[in-house]
């Protein structure tokens, strides 16, 4: 008689849904900062297609360094948290207190020598806090929601968030919002959320309509203020703070419903400022209008669920918040981008993933993808396989049964 016996198999999993949306919004980025740069370059530069072959040789070496850090075991990475924290503060310190930090328009974000920028430590800070974050979870498992987590976690992010909000306020509120996202994720108490949300709330409407109190608030800078002032009415600064916003709501507004065409948008020359960079998503809804608009906030829709479906069948909860923290940072950085242009929030300088020009931040946003690959890599699915062992004529030596998730 035959025999069967159960034995169980494990398949590989990758994610190549994450990988195409990537792949697919990088190049639309490229596409979109060669049609929104091109005047601009023609005239300051005699290349209108400059801004976008930097861009693109930052493109195919970010797509490089992404499938390498792919092809590694993502614990390595994670071994690193400490270097990588202590490397992202001596860069700050470069930036803020060296001559190191190269000054543009009033602000020190980047590091060069001999007035040549090289690249913005900020972003390397974001993948650091990310690895510190999710190594500290992973150990605190046990603590997490009560006060003992929630203290060593703000010991190893305050000194990098307080070095980056000295000169760049808008990645310091990304690399909070990092921190404490991926905290309230792991945490199974969720007064913290409720707390988090109210305070956000209340700022944001003092901010809103509470503008004589914060006059008199002695840790905003004037920069600051007057970008809350400019946001509350920008029409009454058409000439200053204002400018940059009416022209990206022309924009948006001139767009309609599929827009004038690719190419064929006229608040890119010279009515936007540095169109291809944080407003490029006001010269995407003219161009390509309403339909175009709602279809790059979809692929990013898409992307986000490709991180939760990753994140909730890593191997680990190591894994797991590492793909929930960049999963924070790009959800940050589209919402505040858009919402930037939309004036729904005031100016905070955020670029948009993928797509805004900007080398850097290109390279380490592909970089992050690389360590989601990994973890991605490492996701097995269970299969079982039927064997026959008998005295007769065996059969096909195994049947794959079903594939059943990974996370059950």
């Amino acid at each position: 008689m035959n025999r069967a016996k159960l034995k169980k198999n494990f398949l590989s999993y990758y994610d190549f849904n994450l990988l195409f949306v990537v792949l697919f919004l990088s190049c639309f980025g490229l596409v979109m900062v060669y049609s929104t740069s091109y005047y601009s370059a023609q005239l300051k530069l005699g290349d209108g297609a400059y801004y976008m072959k930097r861009q693109a040789e930052f493109m195919v070496i970010g797509i490089l360094l992404m499938l390498w850090v792919a092809t590694r075991d993502y614990h390595a990475w994670a071994r690193l948290w400490f270097l990588g924290w202590g490397v992202s503060i001596i860069l700050m310190i470069l930036v803020n207190f060296t001559s190191f930090g190269i000054d543009f328009n009033g602000k020190k974000r980047w590091l060069g020598f001999n007035g040549h920028a090289l690249f913005q430590p900020t972003e390397f800070v974001k993948v650091a806090m990310i690895l510190v974050t999710a190594v500290l979870i992973s150990k605190m498992n046990r603590y997490l929601g009560t006060m003992r987590s929630i203290r060593m976690i703000f010991y190893f992010a305050i000194l990098p968030f307080g070095l980056v909000a000295m000169n760049n306020l808008s990645s310091g509120i990304i690399i909070a919002g990092i921190v404490v996202g991926m905290y309230l994720v792991a945490t199974r108490e969720k007064w913290s959320v409720w707390l988090l949300t109210g305070v956000i709330a209340a700022a944001v409407l003092m901010a809103k309509f509470g503008t004589g109190l914060l006059l008199n608030l002695p840790f905003l800078h004037q920069y600051q203020l007057s970008r809350i002032l400019v946001w509350n009415h920008p029409e009454a600064y058409p000439q200053s703070g204002g400018f940059q916003v009416l022209q990206g709501l022309y924009a948006i507004g001139s767009g309609g419903l599929f827009g004038k065409g690719l190419g064929n948008s006229v608040q890119k020359l010279g009515f936007v400022p540095e169109a291809q960079n944080d407003m490029i998503f006001s010269i995407i809804c003219e161009e390509l209008g309403l339909f175009g608009a709602v279809c790059v906030i979809l692929l990013f829709l898409f992307m986000l669920y490709r991180f939760m479906v990753i994140a909730n069948n890593a191997p680990d909860l190591l894994g797991s918040m590492m793909v929930i923290g960049v999963m924070a940072q790009i959800a940050l950085q589209v919402f505040l981008n858009i919402a930037v242009v939309t004036n729904f929030i005031p100016n905070t300088g955020v670029s948009l993933p993928f797509i805004s020009y900007g080398g850097t931040a290109l390279l380490v946003l592909l970089g992050e993808i690389g360590i989601v690959l990994g973890v991605s890599r490492q996701i097995q699915f269970e299969a079982e396989e039927e064997e026959s062992s008998a005295e007769e004529e065996s059969e096909p030596a195994a049947q794959i049964r079903s594939i059943t998730s990974a996370g059950r």
